[in-house]
């Protein structure tokens, strides 16, 4: 199932490691914030505490990596994440997205297309490596949120990954991967494409 159109794939071919290192810098930092406190705090993921969006962000990558042939992806279901980690946290996502960089360091850049852990299968690269900087970026979002920091997100970084969003996540949401759209609210915004990309994923920007 591939619902992307060529221009996104264009558009996204010139941009798609950094969009990707700067969405992994954005959930390290995040998690990296977070006092001891606070791992059991709730987040916009509204069924998850901290601790467990952490986890299920790790969880993805580690997904993604062994689909692109490195590692031996998650010991656990990301989408149950249990709120429990063997060491730390923050350990847990740095070797996450340690092994999933190394994994996209494999793709040259004239591969056309890659596997992914999605429902679609096989994806044209620019997508697929925008899709996994998605699911942290956004992952980062929920924990800022959470924990009271500022949003890692702005709306250069929010524009790329809004373009591939569009065309892939629609169908997720059949299996509650995201949250039905939220509605625009009223008054100006700073950042007007972060808070239209979160509102598609459906969290509030507010």
């Amino acid at each position: 199932m591939n619902t992307t159109d060529t221009d996104t794939v264009t558009s996204l071919r010139p941009v798609w490691r950094e969009v990707l290192a700067t969405s992994f810098r954005a959930l390290e930092d995040s998690v990296a914030g977070v006092r001891d406190d606070q791992w059991d705090h709730a987040t916009p993921c509204s069924l998850w505490t901290v601790t467990q969006v952490a986890q299920h962000a790790a969880g993805d990558q580690l997904a993604y990596a062994k689909m692109l042939g490195i590692g031996n992806g998650p010991a656990y279901d990301p989408f149950s994440p249990s709120g429990s980690v063997d060491g730390t946290v923050a350990a847990l996502v740095q070797d996450a997205i340690e092994q999933t960089a190394a994994a996209w360091a494999t793709v040259s850049d004239d591969t056309e297309t890659v596997p992914t852990p999605l429902p679609h299968g096989d994806l044209p690269t620019p997508v697929a490596a925008v899709m996994g900087a998605l699911d942290a970026a956004v992952h980062a979002w929920d924990i800022a949120i959470a924990t009271g920091r500022p949003s890692p997100l702005d709306d250069e970084l929010a524009g790329h990954l809004l373009a591939a969003a569009r065309g892939i996540v629609e169908p997720l949401r059949q299996w509650g991967a995201y949250a039905p759209v939220v509605e625009a609210g009223g008054g100006a915004s700073a950042t007007p494409v972060v808070d239209e990309l979160l509102r598609y994923l459906g969290r509030d920007p507010r």
